[in-house]
């Protein structure tokens, strides 16, 4: 519609700029206005008759043109379609069935643009529950699509089909769509891209090309069977078998066809490419390189940052960064692409293996009659597993744009100072193999999951679901990253933490030494916060906040609390609902280390939860 009255405008002789914002579209239109007359204006009777055949020409040209401006600014609705869908798919010379969204691993692209309404409807194939969840779509008042089993839904059954509904409000750049049931993550996911409203420009350089990269990993069996097999013995999991780079692991076997098992990316020498790079990973943090690149970084989570160069970027399971990459080597080259574990505890078992993938530049036209040979693959060593240094120059620089257009809203004030420990824990087992099973909790408490989703409970007041009860700090306190208590239980319960509408949060985030110290990437639906600080060992209330950053600290939905030490986030409460809050390893989310926050409404239907729609899954 945008272009359609801009052409209409051109063709009436207008010369108008190709890129503009919503505020300089409206006064280049009141200046254009201006300049042939207003139509209402009065002025002399004698001058009115004289002007009368253009002005209405112009008034009816200008009437559509800001019309087509308040269409434009409501966003347009956009409609999708989900076929999840089994498919043979082969990798590491194997072939297994595996769960998809229309046939394809990675699953598709969804585009938006800011402010628009987003409708996806998803058809259940298979013979497996199903949902699908928006990672990082702030869902203002429509909770009911956000997409976690049995806390905004009751999932979508064999044969039947629901409509995701939500508007993509105040939010830009990439984020990532997957499963939220079971395991099922593992190969249904894929990219949200949400580019700026129309005509309004990135804060940064603008790119030629723009490419989606999805960092994953790949089981040989079925996941879904790797954890049922754990859970019926208490222990961890098997991890996965490699990581891939949009659905491929690179030449990692002695098999045929493995060297074509790699993914490549095309580049022209000078030009700058925009990689919004994703991690759909299930259990671990990955690091992301370019051989002889440097990366400028410039938005996380659909937030944008003040840019930095810098040669490996780390990124946590459900995190997002896009980077800026400059074409400027030799044309005809060829570089290596990888991605890598991060763990720096000695007690986790990872996937160590590396996936590739190539940076190939396009080469010159030759008027040699013989094609020309493949280049040299330029290649890099990806940073050691426990390359924590790395790790934190990544985000240790990362920092909000906080400009005018995009201002870092950081509460100034707190009205709820809570401190939530989170870790590992065992509880009784009989069955197992050594009489105990491996448990995951936030403050000791194992969450468990309901049969009646919780934002329905909420909404039609169901008693017996939950309880809202969840304690705000530790119900022990201990030396929470030393060897800590002897009793390693936790306690089990669905219990909710309530805040009233607009509060303002604090939460601190401590990992805890329990069976032994862990990173956790914990990820809060329904909310962006702000990463005010984090620190190694104890936090310390007395202390730790003389270091907390209130002017541009980092915009998240998915934050990683370090092994051994803690995280401090702050967000409002201004989002009415049940919103999950759980550490993005599935495994540990498996074992319990999750919660919810209840946000109640607050004056009027604006600042509500939205009525359920009529096609919600019944459990």
């Amino acid at each position: 519609m945008v272009q359609f009255f801009y052409q209409n405008l051109h063709a009436q002789g207008f010369a108008l700029p190709n890129t503009y914002s919503d505020s300089a579209a409206a006064a280049i239109l009141i200046h254009l206005l201006a300049s042939v007359g207003h139509p209402f204006h009065a002025n002399k009777r004698r001058r009115r008759r004289k002007r009368k055949r253009r002005m209405s020409s112009s008034f009816w040209t200008f009437l559509f043109v800001f019309s087509s401006l308040a269409i434009y600014s409501e966003g347009l609705t956009r409609h999708y379609k989900f076929n999840v869908v089994m498919r043979n798919v082969t990798r590491l010379c194997s072939t297994k069935p595996i769960v998809t969204v229309n046939g394809q691993f990675p699953g598709p692209t969804l585009y938006a643009r800011e402010d628009d309404t987003v409708l996806v409807k998803v058809v259940n194939h298979i013979g497996h529950d199903v949902t699908i969840h928006w990672h990082g779509v702030r869902q203002l008042r429509t909770g009911w699509a956000d997409g976690p089993a049995y806390v905004t839904q009751c999932p979508i059954q064999p044969g039947r089909s629901y409509v995701y509904n939500f508007t993509l409000t105040g939010q830009r750049g990439t984020l990532l769509w997957h499963a939220h049931i079971t395991w099922m993550r593992s190969t249904v996911h894929g990219a949200l891209v949400i580019l700026p409203k129309l005509g309004v420009p990135y804060p940064f350089t603008q790119p030629h090309q723009e490419h989606v990269i999805v960092l994953a990993e790949w089981w040989k069996s079925d996941p879904e069977a790797v954890i049922r097999e754990a859970l019926k013995a208490g222990r961890p999991p098997n991890v996965s078998d490699a990581h891939v780079i949009n659905g491929h692991s690179g030449a990692l076997s002695t098999c045929s066809s493995s060297s074509l098992d790699g993914f490549t990316l095309a580049v022209e020498k000078g030009k700058k490419y925009l990689l919004r790079v994703i991690n759909a990973a299930l259990n671990e943090d990955l690091f992301f390189k370019v051989a002889g690149h440097r990366m400028t970084v410039v938005e996380v989570d659909a937030a944008y940052t003040k840019p930095f160069s810098i040669d490996t970027i780390l990124l946590a399971p459900g995190q997002t960064t896009n980077v800026l990459l400059t074409a400027d080597k030799t044309a005809g080259g060829r570089y290596l692409v990888t991605t890598s574990p991060f763990a720096d505890s000695p007690l986790v078992a990872v996937d160590n293996r590396t996936a590739t993938a190539t940076l190939h530049y396009a080469d010159i036209v030759s008027s040699s009659a013989a094609p020309a040979a493949a280049s040299a693959l330029t290649t890099t060593n990806p940073p050691l597993m426990n390359a924590t240094p790395v790790a934190a120059a990544f985000s240790d620089a990362l920092r909000s744009l906080n400009s005018q257009a995009y201002p870092a809203r950081v509460p100034a004030t707190v009205d709820r100072s809570l401190l939530f420990t989170v870790g590992l824990g065992a509880n009784p087992c009989a069955s197992c193999v050594n009489g105990s099973r491996v448990v995951a909790g936030v403050n000791n408490v194992t969450f468990v999951m309901p049969t009646t989703a919780l934002l329905q409970a909420h909404y039609y007041n169901i008693s017996g679901v939950f309880t809202d009860d969840f304690p705000g700090r530790p119900p022990v306190v201990f030396n929470y990253t030393g060897s800590g208590p002897r009793n390693v239980a936790t306690e089990q319960g669905t219990r909710l933490y309530r805040l009233p509408y607009n509060a303002t949060v604090e939460l601190v985030l401590q990992d805890t030494g329990i069976i032994g110290p862990e990173s956790h990437p914990l990820h809060l639906h329904g909310y962006n916060f702000f990463v005010i600080g984090k620190g190694s060992g104890n936090y310390d209330p007395k202390t730790s906040p003389a270091g907390f950053n209130l002017v541009d600290p980092v915009e998240r939905n998915t934050v990683s609390v370090p092994s051994g030490g803690w995280t401090a986030i702050r967000f409002r409460a201004d989002n009415p609902g049940v919103w999950f809050m759980h550490c993005h390893f599935e495994v540990h989310m498996t074992w319990g280390l999750k919660m919810a926050f209840i946000v109640d409404d607050g004056e009027g239907p604006e600042q509500s939860i939205l009525p359920p729609p009529k096609d919600l899954p019944a459990c």
